[in-house]
């Protein structure tokens, strides 16, 4: 028979309880705990918090665990607002923004991980370098034709700027493409739902000059086409974007240009 071994710091052990005093709302989260410093397993902290005292979501309750449990948690934060993405995390199995997933939403015993099958710098801070990159790959600014710029804007009618809702408010916070089984299996090569909403964006732009090349770039066995329409994408997103019908715009623009 066939015996799989796990690495021996692969194991999450149970690591320590800590409690607000005299909690008149006491609410439990459970969170994922690793640094790279200690030489010691990941491991997952019980937190109790009084709701009473805190915010309405996560995000709220992960700042009061900071401030008053344990100041050595690590996870990224800035805007609040669900604008800028750095809150990512997988709450109660789904990936989400701490800052909008209020604790009403979520399971009694609320369960905190970083994005899934990203390397952890921190507990739940995940290493998003490769993420970043594909999205640098694909050059998301406009490029122009080579002719002088106008004086003002560059126009745009209500129909051609309507052809970037669903694309333009991505806010790369890798809820989707951390989601995802073929980037999770082809990272290095597959750009991602992310990224290629991303692509779609510019591609879609009646003021960029570089759609051909855009595609060409993309007509790649491994950038677009391990896409295989498993659809966790979608659902995925905090934005309510459709990555996945964005991805099927690009396989159908690359089709069209076959023919």
């Amino acid at each position: 028979m066939v015996s799989f071994r796990l690495p021996k710091r692969s194991k999450v052990d149970e690591g320590a309880v800590r409690r607000v005093a005299d909690a008149a709302d006491p609410r439990t989260l459970r969170v994922y705990r690793w640094n790279p410093d200690d030489g010691k397993n990941p491991r997952i902290d019980t937190f109790e918090i009084d709701q009473a005292a805190t915010g309405p979501m996560v995000l709220d309750a992960l700042m009061a665990i900071k401030d008053e449990l344990d100041p050595s948690l690590a996870f990224r934060r800035s805007c609040r607002e669900g604008v800028c993405g750095s809150c990512a995390m997988n709450i109660d199995g789904q990936n989400t923004l701490a800052c909008t997933h209020a604790l009403a939403d979520c399971e009694d015993v609320v369960k905190v991980y970083p994005l899934p099958h990203q390397a952890v710098v921190k507990d739940l801070v995940p290493d998003l370098t490769e993420f970043y990159a594909h999205h640098a790959s694909i050059e998301p600014w406009l490029h122009d034709d080579g002719t002088p710029p106008p004086e003002k804007e560059r126009l745009q009618s209500e129909a051609q700027r309507a052809q970037l809702d669903g694309l333009y408010e991505c806010i790369l916070c890798a809820c989707c493409s951390t989601a995802c089984p073929s980037y999770w299996w082809n990272s290095d090569r597959f750009l991602g739902p992310a990224t290629l909403l991303q692509a779609q964006r510019w591609i879609s732009d009646s003021r960029d000059a570089a759609t051909e090349a855009r595609l060409d770039d993309l007509d790649d066995p491994f950038k677009l086409y391990r896409c295989h329409t498993i659809l966790n994408c979608a659902p995925a997103c905090p934005k309510g974007l459709n990555p996945a019908q964005a991805i099927a715009d690009i396989k159908s623009a690359l089709a069209d240009r076959s023919e």
